[in-house]
């Protein structure tokens, strides 16, 4: 890789910002520097609270109004931004700089469709006199991964997937043509194989067009993968920095010797105790089950979209069974479908051997009760009204099995469980870090004291650190309770470390299932193969030395 570049596009130099609210001061980035040439990918991780969406803010000129640069210059395209007006920060936005954020259901408007949002971008970016428009719409659905680009440019954003919306916002992020990309956890959603090509696209851009990448993330394989270079960051300040290989190989500090262990991918995570099953009847069962959605109608299009064909599945007491699969397989439907929240278009659902498929929202209440739904985001599904004690009780009083001083006493119970300090009941959602609040949705799921929990995506937005403990402290509520889990996950690390059990969903059709050890050691499918080739962090060293020649100085 060329290096030449008399300015970086980047350079931040002794850059300090502190936030400032009711009278206290807290210090998010201290004294970083660190710069970023045309055609070099640059990866920063740590743990939440380090300081790097912090950087990425800054970077865009979106700090909010708490926040202060107390010291320092911050240079894009050799203009200071650090105390830079709003117009010259408007005028770096999307063409010089562009964002890919991290959660696309608040940065997507619910109210358009996904071709005029990504076509209000390419308007701002080339102007209103715009023949190609809906042309490149398309062309840049296609270029991150999207399957029938017509279709998907008539949807809105509730219709897709939550891997299918991220693609959305990086092709948004592309449509102004910058110089600079910053990707926010830019794959925290996405299955691996949709995360390997957005990641091959991003970094073909480096190669073709000299684009610099600044990836934050906490997966330390995209960074292994990726980055020419590593910044390793922990409250606020830099810990560690040199190239990708070297940091991640062959670490000088203790901090990154931690998130190494703590990482699925590059630790010796511990596999699930196996769990007879042979003896019991299965707690929940999909026999047959088959989901089609009507579409809007389109001359000459398809009038129905298969969500799933003929699932059958199996979940035992004590148990853990995984479903894996990209964006749009089927495993979010089949939860729903589970939890009584879809009904399927065909098939059974059983659940500790009563037929449940045809029950009523009312007649399905008590079946409720005995399973339940930890969701993939904790912070979108605790209300920020209620304190932490009125979440985790709302189930007790929602059923009216606990009134009065029992409800305290079961509040403190279900925080001990989840190991959590009682003191965190009067807290509010927004004054806890992710993986507390994490906890706390942990705790909400087991106040009925449910035989079956439904996993969806628990772990995906979780620093490496904080994935670790969760991950951990599922195996040991299952040891001590017995309880029985479906896990949907796109992490086959996180998988391996889980599940006892796994089926793989390709558009909504089982291509392979059976004991996890099995299926993920010995895959007999080469879908399930190209999904495992895919993990983060296996790439060798050798293959990406390759990919950085070339590139325009």
């Amino acid at each position: 890789m060329s290096t030449s570049t008399t300015h970086p596009l980047i350079d931040v130099d002794n850059l300090s910002v502190s936030y400032h609210s009711g009278g206290r001061v807290t210090a998010a980035v201290r004294n970083l520097s660190f710069n970023l040439v045309a055609g070099e990918t640059l990866a920063i991780v740590g743990e939440s609270g380090s300081g790097k969406t912090t950087l990425a803010s800054a970077l865009m000129g979106l700090l909010p109004a708490s926040a202060r640069v107390d010291g320092g210059s911050l240079r894009v395209a050799g203009h200071d931004i650090s105390h830079a007006n709003d117009k010259l920060k408007r005028q770096l936005r999307g063409r010089v700089i562009g964002l890919v954020p991290q959660d696309p259901m608040v940065s997507l408007n619910p109210t358009l469709s996904i071709g005029r949002q990504i076509g209000e971008s390419l308007i701002q970016a080339h102007g209103r006199r715009y023949p190609a428009l809906d042309a490149d719409v398309l062309q840049l659905l296609e270029q991150v991964g999207l399957d029938n680009p017509e279709l998907r440019a008539r949807q809105y954003p509730h219709e897709l997937s939550g891997g299918m919306r991220q693609r959305v916002l990086i092709a948004i992020a592309l449509a102004g043509n910058p110089q600079v990309i910053i990707a926010d956890e830019p794959t925290s959603a996405l299955d691996v194989t949709v995360q390997r090509r957005i990641l091959d696209h991003l970094e073909q851009l480096v190669q073709a067009r000299g684009i610099s990448l600044l990836i934050i993330t906490h997966d330390l394989g995209v960074a292994a993968d990726r980055a020419d270079r590593v910044l390793v960051m922990k409250s606020g300040e830099l810990v560690e920095q040199g190239p990708a290989r070297q940091v991640l190989s062959n670490p000088r500090q203790p901090y990154t010797r931690e998130l190494l262990a703590a990482a699925p991918a590059f630790g010796n995570r511990p596999r699930p105790v196996p769990v007879g099953n042979t003896s019991r009847q299965p707690l929940l069962s999909l026999e047959n089950i088959s989901k089609h959605y009507r579409l809007p109608a389109r001359k000459g299009q398809a009038q129905s979209f298969n969500a799933l064909q003929g699932l059958s599945l199996e979940v035992f007491p004590g148990q853990t069974l995984a479903i894996v699969g990209e964006s749009g397989s089927g495993k979010s439907t089949s939860l729903r479908i589970a939890l009584g929240l879809e009904a399927p278009s065909a098939g059974r659902v059983r659940f500790d051997g009563q037929d449940v498929t045809d029950l009523s929202w009312k007649q399905f209440r008590p079946v409720r009760q005995r399973m339940q739904l930890v969701q993939q985001n904790p912070f979108a599904a605790l209300d920020p009204r209620f304190t932490i004690f009125q979440s985790v009780v709302e189930p007790l009083q929602s059923f009216g099995l606990v009134k009065g001083e029992a409800l305290y006493q079961a509040a403190r119970k279900l925080m001990d469980q989840v190991q959590l300090p009682a003191s965190y009941l009067d807290r509010l959602p927004r004054e806890l870090s992710g993986g507390q609040r994490q906890r706390v949705a942990i705790a909400r799921a087991l106040a009925l004291q449910p035989e079956l929990l439904l996993l969806d995506e628990p772990v995906s937005a979780l620093d490496v650190s904080v994935q670790a403990q969760i991950l951990d402290l599922l195996r040991s509520l299952q040891a001590d309770l017995g309880i029985a889990y479906v896990l949907v996950s796109h992490d086959l690390a996180v998988v391996a470390s889980l599940a006892h059990q796994v089926v793989v969903l390709r558009q909504g059709q089982v291509v392979e299932r059976g004991a996890a050890s099995e299926v993920l050691d010995t895959p007999q499918h080469p879908y399930t193969r190209e999904l495992l080739d895919a993990i983060p962090g296996r790439r060798p060293p050798q293959a990406a030395t390759p990919l950085k020649q070339g590139v325009p100085a």
